[in-house]
């Protein structure tokens, strides 16, 4: 099996992140859990952005910390996918973002990548004392579903969000 690890992302990744972008976009795909990768076309400023939200006391009022991290394939350093912790909850989080979001390379999809990758993250929502976590998906979205399910998630609810006119199917997972 291929090794696939979980890193914080660095200048070091900076090509692959602006491929990682540019595929997401070509593809008209969302980029959840990317931590406003779609707004950024250098890198750099990126990564100056998401550094914000690492510590608590350099967050934006009416965000939250936030831990962000990239799935990179170890024998080519290719970002399969991202996905972003939020430590805490605010109103839109606690109704409709929940506590993670992911989202898996356009061209990488289908492997698995998105179940592990939510897999590997669990002991890291653990570790910064997350015991319950609220996972959300658009209703419809079969895939984000069996990942949530293939991890443990329960269905809770789905709920309207009023804003953007769509659906999301409420899960949690226990750790």
């Amino acid at each position: 099996m291929e090794k696939i690890l979980l890193v914080k992302p660095d200048i070091s990744y900076a090509d692959e992140i602006t491929a990682f972008r540019q595929e997401c976009l070509d593809a008209g795909s969302a980029m959840d859990g990317c931590g406003s990768l779609a707004q950024y076309t250098d890198p750099k400023d990126w990564l100056d952005f998401i550094a914000i939200f690492e510590k608590k006391e350099t967050v934006p009022e009416y965000w939250v910390q936030t831990s962000q991290f990239l799935y990179v394939r170890e024998w080519d350093r290719k970002i399969v996918g991202m996905i972003q912790v939020r430590h805490d909850g605010n109103e839109y989080i606690s109704n409709y973002a929940g506590h993670i979001g992911y989202a898996v390379r356009p061209s990488e999809r289908r492997k698995g990548y998105a179940k592990q990758m939510l897999h590997d993250l669990l002991p890291y929502c653990r570790l910064i004392g997350l015991e319950k976590m609220l996972l959300t998906c658009l209703a419809g979205n079969e895939g984000s579903r069996k990942t949530i399910l293939a991890n443990g998630g329960f269905y809770e609810s789905t709920v309207l969000d009023p804003e953007e006119n769509v659906h999301y199917e409420r899960y949690w997972i226990v750790i």
